[in-house]
């Protein structure tokens, strides 16, 4: 599993294990750089099952930090993987693309053919065009090559075990860190990139964790089988939401001179409920109050009152 150590993959492995799988092979960076394809190679020998999770990401700052990087390392990821992958004749790999992809003003909710029709949002291009490229990769691979790979292609994920560093973070984590930065400090304002009207949904990590496994063991077509919670909120309402679980009693500046990235994101999930009964489990309201309270309980100096 690459990305095993990682947000998403750390909750993988443990229901991974809680399933029974004991031979879990988890690569790491420094030693298994995947951009290499040798380091792919070994990677995958004597594998029967790759879930592909690792992947360069971040928030749009980050997105407009480093687009070559983010592009580079994420195509040069998924094409030596899948590639080492069919080869090796490993049985099956599952391979998560982004959100990011669809291109910048999808009808919601996104279904799964309007992938391609158009270009993605300018900030997460270079990102999701990447990734999208594993869906290419992985059609023609099954089509030549009879080589059974899939494609998930998630919501944005949030979660206990998230990225809080404010280079890497995306909006959620992000908002966590500063609301609670401003407790600590007595701030009474906040600043929040954009004007707050974009919509998102969000996917609890431990659902998107099920629904990969869900996949693993069901799913076994050249879709893209999009997999999201059902639930769109403004960036605006988030922070509201953020403001009032952690007991924050000041305001929030919006930097309208920063992007705001895609309008709406919202995707139809109904394949995933059809093609290997997928349902997310976590509301909104109960998954943001356990990554809050998992956040706070990693920073000993802060609580909620």
């Amino acid at each position: 599993m690459t990305g095993g150590s990682g947000f998403l993959g750390n909750v993988l492995v443990k229901l991974l294990r809680e399933k029974g799988c004991k031979d879990i092979r988890v690569p790491r960076s420094k030693s298994d750089d995947l951009r290499v394809l040798d380091n792919c190679v070994k990677v995958v020998h004597e594998r029967d099952l790759i879930f592909h999770l690792a992947a360069n990401v971040g928030g749009i700052g980050y997105n407009l930090e480093k687009p070559g990087e983010l592009f580079y390392d994420n195509i040069a990821m998924g094409t030596n993987l899948m590639e080492a992958a069919r080869k090796a004749g490993v049985e099956k790999m599952v391979a998560m693309g982004t959100i990011c992809s669809y291109p910048c003003h999808t009808p919601t909710p996104f279904k799964e053919e309007s992938i391609w029709d158009g270009y993605p949002e300018e900030t997460n291009a270079p990102y999701g065009l990447a990734k999208k490229m594993l869906l290419v990769q992985s059609q023609a691979y099954r089509k030549q090559y009879d080589f059974n790979s899939v494609v998930i292609f998630p919501t944005n994920l949030y979660g206990p075990g998230d990225h809080f560093d404010p280079r890497y973070s995306h909006v959620i984590p992000g908002l966590i860190r500063k609301i609670n930065d401003a407790r600590r400090s007595g701030q009474d304002r906040i600043t929040v990139w954009g004007d707050g009207s974009p919509t998102r949904e969000f996917l609890y990590v431990d659902d998107a964790a099920r629904a990969i496994i869900m996949a693993a063991e069901s799913y076994n077509k050249s879709e893209p089988v999009n997999i999201g919670s059902g639930e769109e909120i403004s960036i605006r309402n988030l922070a509201n939401m953020l403001i009032e679980i952690m007991h924050f009693h000041g305001s929030l500046d919006w930097d309208k001179a920063k992007p705001n990235g895609q309008p709406r994101r919202h995707v139809d999930s109904t394949k995933a409920y059809a093609e290997f009964g997928f349902v997310a489990q976590t509301p909104l309201s109960v998954g943001l109050r356990k990554t809050v309270e998992w956040f706070l309980s990693a920073e000993p100096t802060s609580k909620l009152s």
